[in-house]
């Protein structure tokens, strides 16, 4: 954030430029490779991607581990996948309303009581249409005003007070916005309903019935284990790593620390209906006309090439995420990006990777 490597990536929608794939038409990794040498040119520090074309895969990479180094980005890097993690704490909602433990449209102060606006469904907070101040907009995220408080340890209650001290920004149900206090009050109900931390429910659920070894919810700790490359900002005027910082303050929103690998077998179980019971995977990617481009904490975009793709991005302080699919798992692609001290616009390599992967 505070870059145009994170602005670009937090855009809420995609461009697509492409025409329609055909049956026969195989991504060309070229064109891959070089988008992503724009993007390292431009903005970012280094990227790494993972690209899947039916039972074909490969791995691109540009730019570097570290500034002033020579070594790669790591093609198994972790990185910090940001609201990635929003697909992630939908699920195991979508789980326990299958369980009969939640229902969907019930009210969350049923679960839990005087929180928010009692007007305000376990749904809405999924879908960003609760009208809820959102958090993340009273806290600086540039490397410059992140500084003062990277190492701060944030709780959920501290986290959602800032949002209900603030007024209600619509009516709930009746607009769409971007939304990130929804899945921190989703983190707490997950809690209220299991009688277990958030992670660990997390970490049963999903990340080992899956085998995501590479995947963890850190919490409150600042460091990034395993292979990893660093991000970078100016503070005080100074190239500053900020790779390490405390991630309380996006916790059940944004704190998920992942690599592409795992990120396809989770997006793949996920679309693929591994994960959810029939019911519940209907109401995943579900849109409404008020929430027209976004079911349950999946993105769901038309494209004006005539494809669909499904996902998610995200974006954190030092890094910017991608992972989009096909609907039926033929076309999938990840992308993550480290922040450097490159001010030019990475827009274009970002849409020329989707447009030859999906268009």
């Amino acid at each position: 954030m505070g870059t145009r490597l994170l602005a670009a990536v937090a855009a809420s929608s995609l461009l697509f430029t492409g025409t329609a794939v055909a049956d026969d038409q195989q991504i060309d990794r070229k064109v891959v490779q070089q988008a992503l040498d724009q993007i390292t040119s431009t903005a970012a520090q280094g990227v790494q991607a993972r690209v899947t074309e039916g039972r074909r895969s490969f791995t691109a990479r540009s730019g570097t581990a570290e500034l002033g180094s020579e070594r790669p980005v790591p093609l198994n890097g972790r990185f910090r996948a940001g609201s990635i993690t929003k697909s992630f704490t939908t699920t195991v909602v979508l789980q326990l309303v299958g369980e009969g433990k939640v229902s969907l449209d019930a009210p969350v102060v049923r679960y839990l009581p005087g929180l928010v606006d009692a007007r305000i469904t376990v749904r809405q907070l999924m879908q960003h249409t609760s009208g809820l101040y959102n958090y993340t907009n009273a806290i600086g995220f540039s490397p410059q005003d992140f500084e003062p408080i990277r190492f701060k340890q944030w709780t959920p209650s501290e986290i959602i007070a800032i949002s209900t001290s603030k007024p209600l920004q619509f009516e709930p149900g009746t607009k769409w916005e971007y939304n990130n206090t929804g899945f921190v009050i989703l983190g707490q109900l997950i809690e209220k309903i299991t009688g277990q931390p958030y992670e660990r429910v997390v970490q049963q659920r999903l990340l080992r019935p899956l085998h995501l070894g590479d995947t963890t919810f850190p919490g409150d700790d600042p460091d990034i284990h395993g292979p990893h490359a660093h991000s970078y900002g100016l503070v005080n005027g100074k190239a500053t790593d900020t790779t390490r910082y405390n991630p309380s303050v996006f916790w059940a929103v944004g704190d998920v620390v992942t690599t592409t690998r795992d990120l396809d077998t989770f997006y793949s179980a996920l679309i693929g209906g591994k994960l959810l019971r029939p019911a519940q995977q209907a109401e995943l990617m579900k849109t409404t006309p008020v929430s027209p481009q976004y079911g349950l904490g999946l993105f769901i975009q038309p494209t004006p090439c005539g494809t669909t793709v499904v996902g998610h991005t995200g974006s954190v302080p030092g890094y910017g995420s991608y992972a989009f699919y096909s609907p039926d798992l033929q076309r999938r692609a990840e992308l993550s990006a480290t922040a450097g001290l490159g001010t030019g616009d990475p827009t274009p390599g970002y849409y020329a990777i989707l447009n030859e992967v999906f268009c």
